[in-house]
């Protein structure tokens, strides 16, 4: 592998269809994504963009807007959300006119009134069965995407729940470029059935030596000392395997899922000394820092992209 010279961000669309110009698609697929055991419901939901100004125009890692119908209390249209496209460049066809996203219903109760909380556009998506439609905008997002020389590069992808969408689509271009380097995927979910996708991560794992899957369940498989693992503990548990790629100047570091995940990230970067991969303000007192300060303190380098939401 070539030693990083420069990262080529590529040109991509964005915005072609806003909220006010969104086009109206059918819905062709709908499927849960985790197992039947699993108490949370996540589905992959494919749109089919043929013959919109949308077709053939998402690159992995961006995002399709949804236009969920009705108002909000008051009384404006509902808000557009955006949900990363999880299908690669090409589409679930080939062709740019079929893709996915990968969708949790949000179901849960207020802490404080102990009311149950619906989302709005997530269980809209949910119930949407094919030959359905909805308004769907963009694309969205120009800098959570692979290099336009992906072949540079090794690549190491940290995600947590429905955060592995955009790094399904994105380890599907590179497999379909013929890439010949290395990706790590360290994905955190709390129980086994959650495990979105598995199927297809174990047989590349399998069929492919520099693909290296890394579950990590955090309620269901302790550390030898007994804490719970998230996903910033592989960069301890596996320093075998991600010190050396991380100490390598070509290798890019990509996070996406819940808001907070880069913090622990971080803080794991720093102990194994990769700290090439941060901006940091204060180095000698990063040990003593509180997450709060921790976060103003230590941002992203120029080799770690960011999507948390």
């Amino acid at each position: 592998m070539p030693t990083l010279t420069r990262i080529t961000i590529p040109q991509v669309d964005l915005n072609i269809c806003n909220k006010n110009n969104a086009v109206e698609v059918p819905i062709l697929a709908s499927r849960i994504a985790t197992s039947g055991a699993s108490p949370n419901i996540i589905r992959h939901i494919t749109f089919d963009l043929t013959g919109t100004p949308l077709e053939g125009r998402f690159r992995a890692g961006q995002s399709i807007g949804v236009l969920p119908p009705g108002t909000d209390e008051k009384g404006k249209p509902n808000a557009m959300r955006l949900y990363s496209i999880s299908s690669p460049s090409t589409g679930e066809d080939g062709a740019g006119r079929h893709h996915s996203t990968t969708v949790k219903r949000v179901i849960a109760e207020h802490w404080n009134t102990q009311q149950l909380f619906t989302g709005l556009c997530s269980n809209y998506l949910s119930s949407l069965r094919p030959g359905d439609t909805v308004k769907v905008a963009g694309p969205s997002g120009k800098r959570f995407l692979l290099p336009e020389n992906l072949h540079d590069f090794n690549y190491v992808f940290f995600a947590t729940g429905t955060g592995i969408a955009p790094f399904r689509g994105m380890i599907m271009d590179l497999m379909q470029a013929g890439f010949k380097g290395n990706i790590a995927l360290i994905f955190g979910s709390p129980y086994r059935t959650d495990l979105l996708y598995e199927r297809y991560f174990l047989e590349l794992a399998a069929e492919n030596a520099g693909f290296h899957y890394l579950p990590t369940i955090s309620r269901e498989d302790p550390r030898p000392d007994g804490s719970r693992p998230y996903v910033q503990c592989q960069l301890i548990d596996r320093a075998d395997l991600l010190d050396p790629m991380l100490r390598q100047d070509n290798t890019l570091i990509y996070i996406c899922g819940l808001k907070g995940m880069e913090t622990g990230i971080i803080k794991g970067l720093i102990h194994q000394n990769h700290t090439d991969y941060l901006r940091i303000k204060n180095p000698a007192a990063l040990t003593q820092l509180p997450d709060e300060d921790l976060k103003k303190s230590v941002k992203p380098g120029d080799r770690m992209f960011l999507e948390v939401y």
